[in-house]
């Protein structure tokens, strides 16, 4: 057993401050192969983008690196932590890494990520419909004991499930979690996590982040308040852990920096609201709802192979694919929305990211 980690000081406190996290595609070249040189160049993109920590292993680096005919799981994480250590940062940085399956696996899965220098786990609670609410908790206690835990409420229309109020408010009072990743895509089950959290007697230890892709700009404006035993307690979506941030990710920093001196201000004009528009179009480009999102991970390889981080969009299996009029979706976003891609920064650091 892999003695239990924990967040430094200055990890802790800029995990509540809020980061840009993206999730790491893969990168596999014509043959379906990992392509090594490209995918130690993506986490040097995102580093050098002023990312905050990027999740490895998770949906956006496909599920199957698990299955032992392609046995990628230790490899990518491997990979990204040697670059994040390579590159010495001079910030506080989170290594997170995916954790999934039964029990059993998702230990496994937390104790190989803890010796290769990970600090949190994001655990998925998808793919798993027999378990009660109680024994989703007993996993987490269990992967709670090796590695620092994110918690994750994934939509079910892509593999999630809904869970109960009464759940988020046990989830809560377990002494290793760390951070909440809220994607229900649903403002209600959103609610019902952080009302949860600000109940719980840890909630001034737990950071709320968005995965919500529907809806990140305003998650990341709202303060959300409740009257708990006669006070008002307030709490926020300090940053987001997203898919959708795995392209143009040097914007989002800047799109995060700016939102959180609004929340100083305390000022926050309409302008916001066209932006959540924006930036929500964008996703619904990159992660293809029209579809039930069949070609979400193929978008966001199309768009890191346009800014030649790729060399193609090619996924683990054949049969994931842009869907009918994607791409041509993406293109229209790109004329649309300028100001939001991140091509020009790309472009000046790639041939340095392509080396070694």
């Amino acid at each position: 057993m892999v003695e239990r980690k924990s967040l430094t000081s200055e990890q802790y406190a800029a995990l509540h401050d809020g980061l840009v996290i993206p999730a790491h595609p893969l990168a596999l070249t014509a043959q379906r192969q990992l392509d090594v040189q490209r995918q130690r160049a993506l986490t040097r993109y995102y580093i050098a983008s002023g990312a905050g920590g990027i999740a490895v292993a998770v949906h956006s680096t496909q599920f199957e690196i698990r299955d032992p005919k392609i046995g990628l799981f230790e490899t990518v994480l491997r990979l990204a932590s040697e670059e994040v250590e390579r590159a010495n940062i001079q910030r506080p940085f989170l290594k997170i890494a995916g954790i999934c399956g039964p029990q059993s696996q998702a230990l496994g899965e937390a104790e190989i990520a803890a010796g290769l220098g990970y600090d949190i786990g994001l655990v998925s609670m998808g793919g798993l419909p027999g378990l009660t609410e109680e024994e989703h908790l007993a996993r987490i206690r269990a992967v709670a004991d090796v590695l620092p835990v994110f918690g994750f409420y994934l939509q079910p229309s892509v593999g999630g499930r809904t869970f109960s109020y009464e759940f988020w408010r046990a989830f809560s009072e377990i002494p290793g979690v760390v951070g909440i990743k809220i994607a229900p895509f649903n403002r209600y089950q959103t609610i019902d996590v952080v009302r949860a959290v600000c109940h719980s007697s840890r909630r001034d230890e737990i950071a709320l982040y968005t995965g919500n892709d529907d809806n990140i700009v305003n998650d990341l404006l709202t303060a959300y308040r409740f009257t708990i035993e006669g006070q008002s307690v307030e709490k926020r979506i300090v940053g987001g852990l997203l898919g959708h941030w795995a392209v143009w990710t040097q914007k989002a920093v800047e799109l995060l920096d700016e939102i959180k001196q609004v929340r100083v201000n305390r000022e926050i004009s309409t302008a916001w609201l066209t932006r959540n528009v924006e930036v929500t179009d964008c996703n619904a480009a990159f992660f293809d709802p029209a579809h039930n999102f069949h070609g979400c991970i193929p978008g966001i390889h199309e768009v890191l192979r346009r800014q030649g981080l790729l060399e193609g969009r090619w996924c683990l299996n054949p049969k994931e694919e842009l869907s009918e009029g994607q791409a041509e979706e993406i293109d229209r976003v790109y004329r649309a929305y300028p100001h939001l891609n991140d091509d020009e920064f790309v472009a000046s650091g790639l041939n340095l990211w392509m080396k070694g």
